[in-house]
């Protein structure tokens, strides 16, 4: 019964690992370098969330559906925004430049976001309690206890991956995306505009790390500005188990961190190697299947 109920609740933290993965997948998937400043959006969604929720449920009433719902609309809407505005201004000039050089400037882009959010003028580096958006309920299935919110996550991931694979695999702008991944130079010649796919691309990844930041903040006991930075390595983690640039992998990847993890937390003399559990799969993945569990191996000419 014990792990019956670490799978569920490791099914809860898996989808918000999976949500922030898939964000990390998706730019990889078209740009082949790592967004690490994708942590960060998913604070500033948390921190947009605090600040807009007040408002909207002083209209809807606390703990309102339809408020919760501008929440999240709202918070995404502004992340996009972030997403694409961190795109043309700190990488598209440098997408001709060394991979290299774009990884250095996104591990830069994010310590700015930290950094300049921790400033008493704008979020401070006090951790604030999270406002209640969602009434959530305990449902008791025998010894079993699921949270109502936990039920929300997992559905809404599903949701939100199912939606995802239908804009890459039947919209015109996901057969661009797979174009601009597949060939960049060759897309352009055929009249696809790259920079409209890629801010597209952004826009997209940064929504999903602003609603997974909210559902990351519903869980915990308060938000600060460094509050991405192991959430948003856990969901790296579960990117390349799962097969970076692969959306189902990157859902996998998190699931399946997440259950370990939560697992892991019950077993008494075990709780405190969670993270070093989390590296060890990595190593472990990265030595017997480099390409991850759903990824396909490619090779490249030299």
């Amino acid at each position: 019964m014990f792990y019956i109920q670490q799978l569920i609740n490791g099914l809860a933290l898996g989808s918000i690992y999976a949500l922030i993965a898939l964000g990390y997948t998706m730019v990889y998937g078209v740009l082949r370098f790592i967004n690490f400043a994708h942590s960060d959006i998913l604070m500033v969604g948390a921190f947009a969330a605090f600040f807009l929720a007040p408002g909207i449920q002083g209209v809807f009433g606390p703990e309102s559906i339809p408020g919760a719902l501008l929440v999240f609309l709202f918070s995404a809407l502004i992340c996009a925004l972030l997403g694409v505005l961190i795109e043309m201004l700190a990488y598209r000039p440098l997408r001709n430049r060394p991979k290299l050089t774009v990884l250095i400037t996104a591990i830069g882009v994010s310590l700015f976001l930290e950094f300049t959010c921790q400033h008493k003028g704008v979020f401070g580096s006090n951790t604030r309690p999270f406002p209640t958006l969602i009434p959530a309920q305990e449902l008791h299935f025998g010894e079993l206890v699921v949270s109502s919110n936990d039920l929300v996550v997992l559905v809404v991931t599903l949701l939100l991956l199912a939606a995802l694979r239908f804009i890459v695999q039947r919209t015109k702008i996901g057969t661009a995306m797979r174009a601009v991944s597949f060939n960049p130079q060759a897309a352009a010649l055929m009249g696809i505009n790259i920079n409209h796919v890629i801010s597209f691309t952004f826009a997209l990844g940064s929504a999903l790390a602003a609603i997974a930041g909210i559902f990351y903040a519903m869980r915990s006991p308060g938000i600060e500005p460094l509050m991405g930075i192991q959430p948003g390595l856990r969901a790296f983690i579960a990117a390349v188990v799962g097969g970076i640039g692969n959306l189902p992998g990157a859902a996998l990847g998190g699931i399946v961190l997440g259950v370990i993890e939560a697992i892991a937390g019950g077993l008494p003399g075990v709780s405190n190697y969670r993270d070093g559990i989390a590296f060890a799969i990595l190593i472990l993945i990265l030595l017997f299947r480099p390409a991850g569990l759903l990824g396909k191996f490619q090779a490249e000419k030299v």
